[in-house]
């Protein structure tokens, strides 16, 4: 766990490596195994020195969270926390000196350990990270953080990396003092030794001498209290007071060092514990950390399927979607053959990843020669024949029945009988595409979003006869491009277009029923959107609202049912006011100016005298959303709350704070989303009404989490 050696010039080693694991975390059995392992290097009086390290190639990867989210009561983790803090306090304050020798990445709780070092030394590794990023989980620091960091290089450097999460390369934790020497990588452990052997006097932290001043200025001072007041009301435009991390990152900065460490240690416990106890932790926690893992390291994936290897892929049509999905796979260093109309427009597909790469390398990020191989693998073309070898086609061709049927059979006329061919249509169900193939067995649904070098999520839909094989298969090519997938089972919209819609459309109703336009913008960001509804409209184009809706009332014939906000989309079109891309749609987007609402919304949809509380329109906004990902549950298009949440926030910006739909519905209690559901009900019409799934749930007490 801590092997502890004592060698005859008096250095006490203790390095970390825990077994079973491949990285170091903190938990109950290496606290235990750290405190014995610090009283016994402090009491003995051989020891002259102490320095800690790894056995694994990084240091500390952080704190187990399992480990953490397993205190449900706050009096048990506030005792858990002080005992880590007077443990690192003691070693700290010993009088021997204590050096951290650092292999690899140091992060959250590994950086609060060897922050208590009186020298830190690291290796020149390049793939190493330092920093504390607990707030990209709705954490914040509990060994001393937001006290240890901010007494070492000053207020205003630490505030950033503590409010925005940052992973430091070497030479940044380098430059900003974090760590104090970089050596050749696995030579840190002799240099902190020589170090050790050269100190001559008590060691005592800076913050514990006499005299200390804080770097940069005190809390007190002019310069600092406008960083605080800054900080705050950037917070509060960005977040609406959804987040309570950053909030209390920031009040345990400023209480704690207008007082001494212990009591900052104190202060820092307190509101770690209040931090981890509130549910948008828990939510956090639970999607991005443990569902995300589970779905990039393909949980669903059938079993018994051998891995597949690629190494050349097919991608038809070389817009917008076909050309990023081009730059992602040549990134991922297959081979990849674009197929479009024209000689021309085959070009101006892989003129995009050129475009990227320009960038990249005009940044510094990428050297010339690594940008030309890139592009090399990308091989524009009009001809079929060039796809022979391909283990995988994507289509991403326009959403028309006949050119997409045209484009598989050229496709299957060519490719080996066991390629998979695959389509990125965002809403044509995947089994009636699959008609137009020789192999059903072997067609799937693999839905991109755009732009395709920035959103990590493939949407994998299985039709009626896709293969578990085919699936399987399907996973490893986005494993292979290092993006997350999520599988859902065919049907109209499939997942994440289906869920959307309802936000958009949500939004319109309120624009019908006379809720003022910036009103409804307002209550999207506060739900936590990235975006407003009517925003959010204009980016995909009313046009393209009123053609899916159009397609959708000619396939279910009498069973369609519309919903309000497809008639307002509708007056839009008509208007020829379709969106972002003609300039013109619930905004004015004049040239070399700042977007704003269209005033003539208000002629269109005349605002109601009385404006409903802005809670309101948030909860039916939130609401809505959950209510359809239920019932894409219900009708087993979805499979898993897992895949549920991760598509909802990686797709279409769910807030991360609650988690997902599903992981909203849990917050609030099934029985208690329930009654919300009939009130929403009654008030605004059937798609508020609650799926008979959650009602059964409540009647079992079930939830879709533990």
């Amino acid at each position: 766990m801590i092997d502890f050696t004592l060698d005859q010039q008096g250095i006490a080693t203790l390095t970390w490596n825990m077994s079973g694991r491949s990285q170091n975390v903190l938990n109950g059995e290496s606290c235990d195994a750290l405190f014995a392992a610090l009283g016994r290097a402090v009491a003995d009086a051989a020891v002259k020195g102490i320095l800690m390290t790894s056995g694994k190639p990084d240091f500390i990867a952080g704190g187990d969270l399992e480990w953490l989210l397993s205190a449900d009561e706050a009096g048990e983790l506030f005792n858990r926390v002080m005992r880590l803090n007077r443990a690192l306090r003691q070693l700290e304050t010993c009088g021997k000196p204590v050096a951290m020798a650092l292999p690899g990445t140091t992060l959250g709780g590994g950086l609060e350990v060897a922050l208590t070092g009186h020298y830190r030394v690291a290796a020149d590794n390049p793939k190493a990270r330092f920093g504390l990023p607990e707030v990209t989980l709705g954490l914040l620091p509990g060994g001393g953080g937001t006290q240890r960091l901010p007494r070492l290089i000053g207020i205003q450097k630490a505030l950033p990396l503590l409010l925005e999460g940052k992973r430091l390369k070497v030479a940044d934790a380098l430059k900003l003092g974090i760590i104090d020497a970089v050596v050749a990588a696995g030579s840190e452990v002799q240099a902190a030794r020589e170090w050790l052997l050269a100190q001559q006097e008590k060691k005592l932290q800076p913050w514990d001498i006499k005299g200390y001043k804080i770097p940069g200025g005190a809390v007190s001072s002019p310069a600092v209290q406008q960083v605080f007041m800054a900080g705050n009301a950037m917070l509060r435009a960005k977040t609406f007071g959804n987040y309570p991390a950053p909030l209390n990152i920031l009040s345990c900065v400023y209480e704690g060092l207008i007082t001494d460490i212990d009591t900052g240690l104190q202060t820092e416990a307190r509101y770690f514990v209040e931090t981890v106890m509130r549910p948008e932790a828990k939510n956090m926690i639970r999607t991005l950390f443990f569902s995300m893992g589970e779905a990039n390291k393909l949980a669903g994936r059938p079993a018994g399927v051998p891995v597949q290897r690629y190494n050349k892929i097919g991608v038809l049509g070389a817009g917008m979607m076909g050309a990023g999905v081009a730059y992602v796979a040549a990134k991922a260093g297959l081979q990849v053959v674009l197929i479009d109309m024209t000689q021309e427009a085959a070009e101006k597909g892989k003129a995009y990843s050129q475009a990227l790469l320009a960038k990249q390398v005009e940044r510094g990020q990428l050297t010339q020669g690594k940008a030309q191989a890139l592009l090399d693998r990308i091989v524009p073309t009009t001809d079929y024949a060039l796809l022979q070898g391909a283990e995988i086609v994507i289509e991403a061709v326009f959403e028309d029945r006949a050119i997409k049927a045209d484009v598989t059979n050229k496709s299957e006329a060519v490719i080996a009988a066991d390629a998979i061919f695959a389509s990125n249509t965002s809403t044509l169900p995947i089994t009636g595409l699959a008609e137009a193939s020789g192999r059903p067995a072997n067609f799937i649904g693999l839905h991109f979003f755009s732009p395709v070098d920035k959103m990590p999520l493939v949407e994998i839909i299985v039709g009626k006869q896709t293969s578990q094989d085919t699936l399987a298969r399907s996973l490893d090519l986005v494993k292979a491009l290092g993006m997350t997938p999520i599988v859902v089972n065919d049907s109209r919209g499939f997942y994440t277009s289906r869920v959307f819609s309802t936000y958009v459309l949500e939004g319109l109703t309120m624009l019908k029923e006379g809720v003022a336009p910036a009103l409804i913008e307002n209550a999207g960001l506060m739900a936590g959107m990235p975006v407003g509804p009517l925003a959010l409209t204009d980016e995909v184009s009313s046009e393209l609202i009123c053609k899916i809706d159009q397609q959708t009332r000619a396939d279910l014939g009498a069973a369609y049912q519309p919903r309000p906000g497809h008639e307002v989309a509708a007056q839009m079109v008509e208007l020829g006011r379709i969106g972002k891309k003609a300039g013109t749609g619930y905004y004015d987007y004049p040239q070399g100016g700042k977007k704003h609402l269209w005033p003539g919304l208000g002629e269109l949809f005349p605002p109601a005298k009385a404006q409903p509380e802005v809670q309101q329109l948030i909860e039916r906004l939130v609401t809505v959303q959950a209510v359809e990902t239920v019932h894409c549950m219900e009708e087993g298009v979805l499979t898993t709350a897992r895949d549920a949440d991760v598509g909802a926030i990686l797709a279409w910006g769910f807030p991360v704070f609650r988690g997902g739909p599903l992981s909203w519905v849990h917050t609030v209690g099934v029985t208690q989303f329930v009654e919300q559901c009939e009130r929403l009900a009654k008030q605004y019409g059937e798609r508020f009404a609650p799926p008979a799934l959650l009602k059964t749930m409540a009647e079992k007490d079930e939830t879709f989490y533990k």
